[in-house]
């Protein structure tokens, strides 16, 4: 599909590209020689192909020699797209394997019947196309489509969410905005990003970069970027954790959806090499628990946020784990410190279930701002969006996706997060309201009389021994006093405990579902057993029915 996506945009301009091929000096040097056959297609695009021929032409050669042919067209692209359909694609490999059951012409014929000239297919349908196949032959082999797609709908909620703080510095001749993704999949989010941009001001210059682990999500995004005009060379392959190859740089929006729960072992040398450089490094916050590197994704886009005037925001897509998983000085606990008291988290919106294609399970978009408006510094916006209010049913459900935001609820959810007004959506908290201090609470320990124990030992020499069988620890909010709270909750309980206070901790959770938790009163006994009654009287029914 991408091979005849290309050859469609590439056809009208053939005859020129290969007159000027012939026409280069050949002791022009390789870069020189890509920006003449760049400039000669007309397209004001990285891409060229000198093979003699069109898909159109080698259809109507020999049979026998299709597969030859095909590699040849292959490698009359430039270099960087022969490695993206050679090493990338493997579509030599792929093609000779069709060639050798000969389904290679029938396939072939296929696509090319197909007319996937950017006048008749856009760029955003073709990167429908594009991401619509790998998801269902990504489930087809049950393998995680989530990798690949985040629905477009969240993906443009994400995009709004950060140009809409910026509406006023973007408008004019001459804005360059940037944009990143380290998990890039195939390109959605930047694609999105792209056109909300260019809504709010057409002539902004709107620069996109990317990484991306597998290679066929990475080579579907560079011939994305390709075709939208983009420099395809700002996508990188590679672990973004392990490598980051736009270590380099830093952006005025980042945007991802990286995995969850999912393991980091594989990075692990490398990941707590960098994590004892401190603050040099990505990850001195913190590292999480080798199980789930979600945390790991927050500190690496935090890092690629500009440090300037202007500085930069970051929407990033996580499951319910990272808000709470952790107790007071966990890694996952000291990374939510860090971010809280840095005051980079700006908010967090809580989406409907059933809504990504490979899980059902709840999802939260956190907006991360190094240069918060002055309203909103010391503050933190939790915004409920996964009711009723909010989802539509599917008429088609697509994997495990079963709702949908319309784009009015998009817009409505925008307005939410950005307005003064009072909803029962929409909550707003200290940073500070987030942490607490977990106590360890002491009681002593007592002999066979019932006497206390003194300890004749180190530090508590001459004060009663403390039995570690009646330890227990409380959390206690950070904007309470601890001695207050202890008379208060723990002495009246045990009047003989004290608090260790070189064991207090400081933790920081955003228990989101809490705050937003209706109670609702159970149903009376009487309407219970009235339902239990007909239930029971419907089976003896039906018992009866094949007996008789």
């Amino acid at each position: 599909m991408v091979l005849r996506r290309l050859d469609c945009l590439l056809e009208d301009s053939k005859a020129k590209v290969l007159k000027a091929s012939q026409g280069i000096n050949p002791e022009a040097s390789p870069e020189m020689r890509d920006k003449l056959l760049f400039k000669a297609t007309g397209l004001g695009l990285k891409i060229y192909n000198i093979a003699p021929f069109t898909l159109e032409q080698v259809k109507n050669q020999d049979p026998a020699q299709l597969f030859e042919n095909l590699v040849d067209y292959i490698n009359g692209f430039p270099p960087f797209l022969q490695d993206v359909f050679n090493a990338r694609f493997d579509l030599p490999a792929k093609l000779k394997k069709m060639a050798d059951k000969d389904k290679l012409y029938t396939v072939f014929e296929k696509i090319c019947s197909m007319d996937l000239h950017p006048d008749k297919i856009s760029n955003l349908e073709m990167g429908y196309l594009y991401e619509d196949l790998i998801r269902k032959f990504s489930e087809a082999a049950n393998e995680d489509a989530g990798d690949h797609y985040t629905p477009r709908e969240v993906v443009t909620l994400i995009a709004k969410l950060l140009l809409n703080n910026d509406r006023e510095a973007i408008q004019g001749e001459g804005v360059i905005r940037t944009f990143y993704d380290g998990t890039c999949g195939t390109g959605g989010m930047l694609s999105v990003a792209e056109i909300e941009a260019k809504k709010l001001n057409p002539s902004m210059i709107v620069e996109l970069y990317g990484q991306q682990l597998t290679d066929d999500g990475y080579a579907v995004c560079v011939t994305d970027m390709l075709m939208k005009g983009q420099d395809p060379l700002r996508i990188k392959l590679g672990d973004t954790l392990k490598n980051d190859q736009h270590a380099d740089k830093k952006f005025h929006f980042c945007m991802a959806n990286p995995p969850y729960g999912t393991e980091w072992k594989d990075a692990k040398e490398i990941i707590e090499a960098e994590a004892k450089k401190g603050f040099d490094g990505r990850f001195g916050a913190g590292l999480p628990r080798i199980s789930d590197g979600q945390l790991l994704f927050v500190q690496h886009f935090i890092s690629k946020l500009r440090d300037d005037a202007i500085g930069g925001r970051a929407g990033i897509v996580l499951n319910g784990s990272p808000l709470f998983t952790g107790g007071a000085g966990s890694g996952e606990s000291e990374i939510r410190k860090w971010i809280i008291e840095n005051d980079y988290l700006e908010g967090i919106i809580g989406l409907p279930t059933d809504m990504f294609y490979n899980t059902g399970i709840s999802t939260y978009i956190w907006i991360l701002n190094n240069r918060k408006h002055q309203e909103r510094k010391g503050k933190v916006r939790l915004l409920d969006a996964s009711g009723p209010e909010f989802w539509e049913q599917m008429r088609k459900s697509m994997g495990s996706k079963r709702k949908q935001l319309s784009s009015q609820t998009v817009d409505r959810i925008v307005e939410l997060f950005y307005s003064n007004k009072p909803s029962k959506f929409v909550k707003d908290f200290d940073d500070a309201d987030f942490g607490y201090s977990t106590i360890t609470v002491e009681r002593p320990l007592r002999d066979e009389k019932g006497e206390i124990v003194i300890s004749t030992k180190g530090k508590t020499k001459g004060k009663p021994q403390a039995d570690s069988n009646l330890r227990d620890t409380e959390n206690v909010p950070l904007k309470e006093n601890i001695q207050e709270y202890f008379e208060r909750e723990v002495k009246p309980h045990a009047s003989d405990a004290w608090i260790d206070e070189e064991k207090t901790k400081v933790g920081y959770e955003i228990p989101f579902t809490r705050h937003f938790y209706e109670y609702k009163a159970p149903r009376s006994l009487a309407e219970i057993d009235a339902d239990l009654k007909k239930v029971t009287a419907e089976i003896q029914a039906l018992l009866s029915e094949v007996a008789g």
